[in-house]
């Protein structure tokens, strides 16, 4: 049975300590849990959805563990487990100016447009002043009495004081970044964008915003000038490609031109992970992209980032395969055989993208999207036209792989993709890839040192096979010490067929209990446990650890491939639950009530030679 929250704090501070003890090894192994992607009171949405009081000072602490007061509720809050890391990411575009007008910023306060935002928040409309600023983003065209170059400094220069004061090399690491918030026309281009260095660097610039250029390339660009005049080692990951109306992962350019492999290789120099899991829903596949996979369509959520007008607007036939994850890294390795590099080669993590400021994915400590929707009361409440808080999923973890808990070793193992994401639970994750595993490797207490020794870890490319090798790969999955049983692990396989065409497979590798596999390669659901009522679960189904090592019996040497972990929890109730029972309500028919969660490692890569 789920463990009171009383309990958990103690718990998980004792498994983090276990965790960084425990893992020392020759290869980067040191487990590191954090958020590349959290808002604070500076970004716009944030504010104006009653977020005002929570900054960047505020979620570091409440990172760390520490209880802080909830900006609506005022009430205590405590994350049951504390992160390793944490990026406070807001907006480029407009930082800090609904906050910065409210405290009585004269400046900005004596212009038309301040005066007039002034009134209409202290009337409650500030969700009607969150459309305007929206309607700026989605239309790359910045009020200029807001857009000053006093305001953008004064706020970056909070945002990496912060930073710079929370950071704790060998116990918590802080990385100064921000979002570019790229909207055309309401189709989400996002990226989050951080560096391992410190306020020296981060005060030689301003962030780069859309208002500069809401093409990415241009982004790449403002990147690659910047990194050569400040020694920055920039990261930017793109997210919320499902609600990107198919332009995130085209096999175009911004232009519309044919991706080259000159573009492919400035993409993959700064944007080599994906976020492909966080509130505003999960990015992996969906089952109109993959019908075979019965595990597709999960938290789905298509609502784009539209400007108040209530209606859908025409955005033309979208390319909806650009939308996901699996069908960019599929789509990726087609445009590779093309032109000899692949744009989308890359790595995947979860972050939460909360305004909050409060970095939570725990469905029992689920602080919502917006502080609006924070409390149970306060889901029915819309955030957007058609959006409520039931929409979103309580979603998003990195796990990183690195050599210490440094800003350094955090941002190197991005680069190398040794990252994974996880809708929330700390599910422990370990694969590599090799042609000379043995079965027992897969139990030996030694497992990691094998893995590194014998083959190559996540987010790797697998060296060509011999005429009779076949790839394999060793897969360890633990479950979150405090959280559910797992229920089973599974293999993502993507390829290009004689056509040239991308196919994907999901296999079973290994699974709780004694059910069998049937010939058509599925095995029975795991059960469920979850109290409708009381909102509480047993671990009575499913098993601790599962491990494996799984060959491609359908390996052709000549085909490029990938394959990819995702690795399946018992069903457990959903934040949405929690709240209906709280509420003393029926929980919402048109949403599911109860939860598999989920780990997706990084892929590992086959190219022939």
């Amino acid at each position: 049975m789920k463990k009171l929250t009383s309990t958990l704090a103690l718990l998980a501070l004792s498994t983090s300590m276990h965790t960084l003890a425990d893992e020392t090894q020759d290869g980067p192994t040191v487990l590191l849990w954090g958020d590349t992607h959290l808002h604070t009171n500076l970004s716009p949405d944030a504010y104006v959805n009653k977020n005002t009081n929570v900054d960047p000072d505020t979620a570091y602490r409440f990172a760390k563990g520490m209880p802080v007061m909830s900006d609506d509720t005022r009430a205590k809050v405590r994350l049951h487990t504390p992160l390793d890391f944490l990026a406070v990411t807001d907006h480029a575009e407009y930082a800090g100016v609904p906050k910065m007008l409210w405290d009585g910023d004269e400046e900005l306060a004596n212009t038309k447009t301040g005066a007039r935002y002034i009134e209409m928040i202290k009337n409650g409309k500030g969700t009607d002043v969150f459309f305007e600023l929206i309607g700026d983003v989605n239309a790359s065209k910045p009020n200029k009495e807001l857009h000053s170059q006093r305001v953008r400094d004064t706020v970056w220069k909070q945002i990496y004081e912060a930073a710079e004061k929370h950071n704790e090399p060998g116990k918590f690491t802080t990385l100064i970044g921000w979002e570019w918030s790229s909207l055309p026309n309401g189709a989400n281009l996002h990226r989050v964008v951080f560096m391992p260095e410190g306020g020296d660097v981060a005060g030689q610039f301003t962030p780069y915003s859309a208002f500069e250029s809401d093409r990415p390339e241009d982004l790449w660009n403002w990147l690659e000038k910047t990194a050569e005049e400040t020694g920055a080692n920039f990261v930017a990951i793109p997210h919320g490609s499902n609600i990107s109306n198919g332009l995130m992962f085209q096999n175009v350019d911004s232009d519309g031109n044919a991706i080259t492999a000159e573009y492919a290789k400035t993409r993959m120099r700064w944007e080599p992970v994906i976020e492909i899991t966080q509130i505003k829903g999960d990015s992996e596949t969906k089952g109109t992209l993959s019908p075979g996979d019965e595990f597709a369509d999960f938290e789905t959520y298509e609502h784009l980032i539209k400007t108040g007008d209530g209606e859908e607007e025409d955005h033309g036939e979208m390319d909806e395969a650009a939308n996901y994850v699996r069908t960019a890294l599929m789509r990726g390795m087609e445009i590779e055989q093309k032109v000899g590099v692949n744009p989308y080669k890359a790595g995947v993590v979860g972050s939460t993208d909360a305004h909050t400021g409060l970095a939570s994915a725990e469905e029992d400590n689920f602080w919502g999207k917006f502080s609006l929707d924070s409390k149970p009361e306060g889901k029915d409440l819309e955030g957007a036209p058609g959006v409520t808080g039931w929409d979103m999923s309580a979603s998003g973890l990195a796990a990183v792989w690195a050599k210490e808990n440094t800003r350094e070793a955090i941002v190197d193992a991005f680069k190398r993709k040794e990252v994974y994401g996880t809708s929330g639970p700390r599910i422990k994750l370990r694969v590599f890839a090799g042609y000379e595993f043995k079965d027992k490797d897969a139990e030996s207490a030694d497992l990691a040192n094998i893995g590194y020794d014998k083959g190559v870890p996540m987010g790797s490319d697998l060296p060509p096979a011999g005429k009779r090798d076949k790839p394999q790969l060793l897969i360890q999955a633990v479950k979150d010490p405090v959280d559910a049983n797992l229920d089973r692990v599974q293999v993502v396989k993507g390829w290009v067929d004689d056509s040239g065409k991308a196919q994907e497979k999901v296999y079973n590798i290994v699974w709780s209990g004694d059910r069998k596999m049937a010939s058509d390669g599925s095995i029975d659901a795991v059960g469920n446990t979850v109290d409708m009522e009381t909102g509480l679960y047993t671990n009575d189904i499913g098993t601790e650890q599962l491990t494996a090592v799984w060959e491609d019996k359908d390996f052709d040497p000549k085909e490029r491939a990938f394959y990819y972990v995702r690795v399946l929890q018992i069903p457990t109730p959903r934040h949405t639950l929690y709240d209906s029972i709280a509420l003393g309500k029926e929980h919402p028919e048109e949403y599911d009530a109860v939860i598999q969660e989920r780990a997706y490692s990084s892929p590992i890569w086959y190219t022939p030679e």
